[in-house]
C-alpha cells in the first residue's frame, strides 16, 4: 500500500509530536516531508500531503474552499499563557506603531497580530510581509513579527536582561539580541497579549487530514491512534529530544527544556479548543477568514467524532 503523506512543521516545538514517526515504534509508516507551517498548509490544500500540522487559521480557509478536513483529535501545538516562540519586536511602545512587518512564513500569528492591534493595541498599521531576518525586518518598520525557533533564540537571549515596560512588555537593549543598531527593544509575547485580551489559551496549530485521502471520507482510528502515540512517545524523550536540540541550536538544553514543558501544551483539551473557537470567531468577525465553516473532529480512543456548526453555536 502507498504510504500516507504527512507534512510537518519544522520548527523544535513539533519534534514530540513526531518524535514516535522519525526515532520511535511507528518509524518508516508514513513518508514525512518538513517543511515551514504556511507550506505545510499549501501541501495540504493542493492534495501534495495527506495529513499536516497546519496553522490553526488555515483550516478554515482551506475548508471554506470546499476540501473536506478534519482534525485529528487531543492533539495540538497550543499554548496556554505565555509561548517565547512568537514575539513582536519593536522600537517604540506597540501603540505607536505605525508599520508592523510579518514574518512570512506565519499564517495563523500573523493573524494573531491584526487581532491584537484592532482589539488590544486600538491602533491600524500598515502590515507587510518579509523574511525572518529581525534587524533587516526592524530597518523597514516600527515593528516585526518573529516566529520559531528565531524567536525563541531571541527570548532566551532577553531574559536575563530585561524589565517591565510600560504594557507589562519586556524593555531590553537591541545589543542583547544581536540587534545593536536599536537602542531599546519592547518585546512583546504573542500568546500572552492574547491571554490579555481573552482570559484564553492559543492554539497555534492543529493536525488536520484531507477526508478525499481515505475511503469513504472517514479518518480510521488506527491513525488518530498512531499521531496520539507519536505524541506519546515524544513527551516520553523530552530530554533526548532537547539534549539534540541544544547541540543543533546551540542553546541550553535546560531552556529548550523549560520551553517544551512549560510553553507548550501539546492536547487539544477543551480550554485549549474554547480558545481555538474564539479564535476563529475573532478572525471571521475581522474579515480574515470567508464566514466560519462546520468543524470536524475525528474520533479517538473514548470519544466519538464531533461537529461543531457555528451557525448553531451563535444561535445558542
Amino acid at each position: 500500500m502507498k504510504k500516507l503523506r504527512i507534512s510537518v512543521v519544522q520548527y523544535f516545538n513539533t519534534a514530540p509530536l513526531v518524535r514516535g514517526f522519525t526515532h520511535g515504534p511507528l518509524r518508516g509508516k508514513y513518508d514525512l516531508s518538513f517543511t515551514v507551517p504556511s507550506q505545510c498548509a499549501e501541501a495540504l490544500r493542493g492534495g501534495a500531503a495527506d495529513v499536516a500540522i497546519i496553522p490553526a487559521i488555515e483550516y478554515q480557509r482551506i475548508v471554506s474552499e470546499g476540501i473536506g478536513l478534519t482534525i485529528l483529535p487531543g492533539l495540538s501545538i497550543a499554548s496556554k499563557e505565555r509561548v517565547r516562540s512568537l514575539l513582536v519586536l519593536s522600537k517604540v511602545p506597540i501603540r505607536q506603531a505605525r508599520r508592523i512587518v510579518l514574518d512570512r512564513s506565519s499564517r495563523s500569528t500573523q493573524a494573531l497580530v491584526k487581532i491584537l492591534a484592532a482589539q488590544r493595541w486600538q491602533i491600524s498599521p500598515e502590515f507587510i510581509e518579509a523574511e525572518p531576518d529581525p534587524a533587516a525586518m526592524l530597518r523597514h518598520a516600527d515593528a516585526a513579527l518573529i516566529i520559531g525557533d528565531i524567536a525563541l533564540r531571541i527570548a532566551i537571549a532577553a531574559e536575563t536582561h530585561v524589565t517591565k515596560g510600560p504594557d507589562v512588555e519586556w524593555l531590553t537593549e537591541g545589543a542583547t539580541v544581536g540587534i545593536p543598531e536599536i537602542p531599546q527593544l519592547h518585546i512583546y509575547d504573542m500568546v500572552k497579549e492574547w491571554w490579555h485580551l481573552t482570559e484564553k489559551p492559543a492554539v497555534l496549530a492543529v493536525w488536520a487530514a484531507r477526508n478525499d485521502a481515505f475511503p469513504e471520507s472517514r479518518i480510521t482510528t488506527e491513525l488518530v491512534s498512531d499521531f496520539l502515540t507519536s505524541r506519546d512517545f515524544g513527551i516520553s524523550q523530552l530530554a533526548e529530544i532537547c539534549a539534540e536540540a541544544s547541540a543543533q541550536m546551540q542553546l541550553p538544553e535546560k531552556e529548550l527544556r523549560l520551553y517544551l514543558e512549560r510553553n507548550i501544551d501539546f492536547s487539544l483539551d477543551a480550554e485549549n479548543f474554547q480558545g481555538l473557537q474564539r479564535y476563529w470567531m475573532i478572525c471571521s468577525a475581522l474579515g480574515l477568514t470567508a464566514p466560519l465553516q462546520s468543524v470536524a473532529i475525528a474520533a479517538g480512543p473514548g470519544s466519538a467524532a464531533r461537529y461543531m456548526d457555528f451557525v448553531s453555536a451563535r444561535k445558542a
